[in-house]
């Protein structure tokens, strides 16, 4: 005789209800990650995209620029400003641009809970823009310096902040606000 392999109905049925329990318990704990994934992605991709403004000046011995546009909720990465200094006059060439809104979970400019600001520590003032760029530009320069400031990035559930920006040397930083201090 020969024995036939396969489960049972039994079998089958067990593993589905095992199964389910398991995904009952770790959807509600990936619910609760996802938006803050989704903020430090936002983030990072807002360091890099600073760090290929200032390359890009480097390389091309011009200026270069990241153009923020909160009521767009977005910002580009600009070349060549056509001479005259202006950013958003249509002689700028775009490279690239990034809307926040496709990191879904209500990414965007703000700074949630901070309750400092990044240049000023420990003075006990939460940030009064969350866009500190001069005309909300920061621009590279061809020797990679750039004016400080700061962009500040929040989610949904304002629980957790970053802060992207720029010393006056052209060292990019990226910062998360711990709840009391910025790390």
């Amino acid at each position: 005789m020969s024995r036939k392999g396969g489960f049972s109905l039994f079998e089958l049925i067990l593993t589905f209800v095992i199964l389910g329990i398991a995904a009952s318990i770790a959807v509600p704990g990936f619910i609760r990650w996802l938006p803050d994934y989704r903020l430090k992605g936002a983030a990072r991709d807002l360091y890099s995209n600073m760090q290929l403004a200032k390359m890009g000046a480097l390389k091309s011995n011009n200026n270069w620029a990241v153009v923020f546009d909160a009521s767009a909720n977005s910002y580009s990465v600009c070349s060549d400003d056509g001479g005259d200094g202006s950013w958003n006059d249509g002689n700028e060439a775009i490279e690239k641009t990034v809307s926040l809104f496709d990191y879904k979970s209500g990414v965007g400019y703000g700074h949630g809970s901070a309750t400092d600001d990044i240049p000023n520590p420990g003075t006990g003032t939460a940030p009064a823009d969350d866009i500190t760029y001069g005309g909300d530009v920061a621009v590279f320069n061809p020797r990679g310096t750039c004016k400080g400031g700061y962009v500040y990035l929040e989610n949904t559930k304002k629980t957790t902040t970053y802060g992207v920006g720029s010393r006056t040397s052209g060292v990019i930083l990226l910062r998360k606000w711990t709840g009391s201090a910025w790390e």
